[in-house]
């Protein structure tokens, strides 16, 4: 079949599923449409989930982007995460069993959680040595399985109280997240996808100074690594900081470290993450990354990430790399949001390798969020990509034709 009239159909699907959630959506209530998930709701209000204090989730999302290129493989890079063209993708199957910690108690209080993933997302949230592993049997797909958390939270009522997250967990760095019902967009920017960890392994402390600040400090074992370069720790920390109207917000984070355990070099990254309430309705966001790969030039993995320890091409410079990310979102009603997401990536000294050459990469993204019942989000996005190099339209020599490409993708998050 014609892979415009798969899309077409794909969107045609998309709005008579769309219709159908609003006729139901504006029937009498029930708990169909007032719960925010589909049946984990009902176990979790059981008594022994709320003796005990635990909580089980499960959320789907899946969609389908069409990009300018129309290239014959169907590969969308260097996009990552929708990188596969005119093809539907089922992201993410997550699902998580987690104890709460009450940082406000008075007592010593002990939690945790565990996220299992499977889909399209999962090989490239996977960890070294850790989870990379599992979906061995599918590795002639693009589908897999990932453990990107399994951690162990630990509440000491010490002066304000002290908290520590002790295992594999999601990073603090950054603002957008691997989860996808926690980003506004289906596209990823390319400061998450290629200059930000997206887990750890190791401990980190958290706690409140008072109602405006909170630090938080750890050691972890570098980025997105389990038992690799296990002796090549990295310090996580930084402070967030909370206006009294809580309409704005401050978060500053840092890691740095050996970049393997023969100490050859160090990596250093920060991120600042700036929200303002402008509105109750209106939301702005700046994030600032900046890192440094203080010896030679990491080595990408098959996702072009830099994998855990580094690694380097032989002969290769040290190299730098920095971002600057804007969002603004509008809540037209309690259904329906407006975003924009601009964005400004500089690899030039190819640090982190994008593709096969350094590279400026210019990124603005319109989008939609639409959640006609709550449990169910629907997000199409128009996304516009530059860069001063030709890094798109990727043959199989890994370079790529063009300096430019248009997007539209869109995807649905059901929340079980």
């Amino acid at each position: 079949m014609n892979r415009k009239k798969i899309f077409k159909r794909t969107l045609l699907s998309s709005a008579v599923l769309l219709a159908s959630f609003q006729v139901l959506a504006d029937t009498e209530d029930s708990y169909l449409l007032s719960s925010d998930t589909l049946f984990t709701g009902i176990i979790n209000d059981t008594k022994f989930m709320k003796d005990t204090g635990f909580e089980v989730g499960l959320w789907a999302s899946g969609g389908i982007t069409y990009a300018s290129h129309n290239r014959d493989d169907r590969n969308n890079a260097p996009l990552s995460f929708n990188d596969r063209n005119n093809e539907f993708l089922l992201n993410q199957l997550n699902f998580y069993i987690e104890r709460a910690i009450n940082k406000g108690s008075d007592h010593v209080e002990i939690g945790g959680r565990m996220d299992i993933m499977f889909g399209t997302d999962a090989q490239k949230t996977q960890a070294i040595n850790w989870d990379n592993n599992m979906g061995n049997n599918l590795d002639r797909s693009y589908y897999n399985f990932a453990l990107p958390q399994l951690y162990l939270e630990l509440y000491a009522p010490i002066a304000n109280g002290i908290s520590a997250k002790i295992g594999h967990f999601y990073t603090s760095i950054g603002y957008e997240t691997v989860t996808a019902p926690d980003n506004f967009f289906y596209s990823h920017s390319y400061t998450m996808l290629y200059a930000e960890p997206f887990t750890h392994n190791g401990i980190v402390f958290e706690y409140d100074i008072d109602d405006n600040f909170s630090i938080n400090a750890g050691a972890v074992m570098g980025w997105d690594n389990v038992t690799t370069h296990m002796t090549a720790w990295s310090f996580l920390g930084g402070v967030n900081w909370t206006s009294n109207s809580q309409a704005t917000s401050v978060a500053v984070q840092l890691i740095t470290g050996d970049s393997d355990e023969n100490k050859s070099g160090n990596r250093t990254m920060y991120s600042i993450v700036a929200t303002h309430d402008i509105t109750g309705d209106l939301h702005y966001v700046f994030q600032h990354d900046f890192g440094t790969q203080a010896s030679d030039r990491a080595a990408t993995d098959s996702d072009g990430r830099v994998p855990a320890g580094g690694g380097a091409y032989p002969g290769s410079e040290a190299g730098n790399w920095f971002g600057i990310n804007q969002y603004l979102t509008y809540d037209i009603t309690d259904q329906v949001g407006v975003g924009l997401r601009a964005e400004w990536f500089n690899d030039k000294g190819g640090a982190h390798r994008v593709n096969a050459v350094g590279a400026n990469y210019l990124a603005a993204s319109i989008g939609l969020n639409y959640s006609p019942i709550s449990w169910f989000t629907f997000r199409p996005e128009l996304r516009f990509d530059w860069a001063d190099e030709k890094v798109f339209n990727i043959g199989s020599n890994g370079l790529g034709v063009d300096d430019s490409q248009i997007s539209l993708a869109m995807d649905m998050i059901v929340k079980f």
